[in-house]
Order: structure tokens, then C-alpha cells, then sequence
């Protein structure tokens, strides 16, 4: 199994709201966690982990996980945060490590994959 790791950077004036929702729904699977005092939580899946951290006008996202798997693991989180934001249309754009763009999610994104 090679690991690697892929990052998107969501533009949202509610990122507190998103993250911790995020975290919330998807933790409860297999484990996750939300600090409101440092704004930024993690969630497990079977194939990685999420970080998930408030910025100012943004909500980061890093995943951590099996390269093999990181389109899945990718569509499963930004479809969730789309969801959750889906009056603000969210549109996640994830770029893997090797600076190559992952999937999109979001109005007008192509499936995982």
C-alpha cells in the first residue's frame, strides 16, 4: 500500500459551521473528533484521515490515505461538505501531492473516478 496525500482549500464565510458538521457526520463511522476552541477536527476512514481546519474565509481539508483509494476517499468527504453547503453551492477542488488535481465536487463537477 502506498500512501499519499491530497488537499483542497474550500471557500465558505462559515467554515467553523461546515468543518465541525463535516467532522460530526462522518466521524461518527469510524472515530473523528472537533475542537471548537482550535476550530479544526479530524475524521478516520478505513483507507485514511481527514484534517479538517478553519481559515479565515476557508475551510482546509487534508487527506492522508492508500494512494489506490484516494479518489474514493476524496468524493466521499467533498460530497458530504457539498451537501451540508449546498446553499453556498461548496465546490471542493482537490490537488494530490504529486501537484496533480484530484476530483471535483460540487455544481457542475464530474463523478470520482
Amino acid at each position: 500500500m502506498t500512501r499519499t496525500t491530497s488537499t483542497a482549500t474550500v471557500a465558505t464565510d462559515r467554515p467553523a459551521r461546515y468543518g465541525k458538521q463535516l467532522v460530526n457526520h462522518l466521524g461518527r463511522h469510524q472515530g473523528g473528533g472537533w475542537s471548537e476552541e482550535s476550530g479544526s477536527g479530524w475524521i478516520v476512514f478505513g483507507a485514511g484521515r481527514t484534517e479538517v481546519t478553519c481559515a479565515e474565509g476557508a475551510l482546509e481539508l487534508r487527506l492522508d490515505g492508500d494512494a489506490d483509494e484516494m479518489a474514493g476517499l476524496e468524493d466521499v468527504v467533498g460530497r458530504h461538505l457539498v451537501r451540508f453547503g449546498a446553499k453556498d453551492e461548496l465546490v471542493v477542488r482537490w490537488v494530490r501531492a504529486d501537484s496533480t488535481p484530484g476530483t471535483e465536487q460540487g455544481a457542475g463537477a464530474a463523478p470520482a473516478d
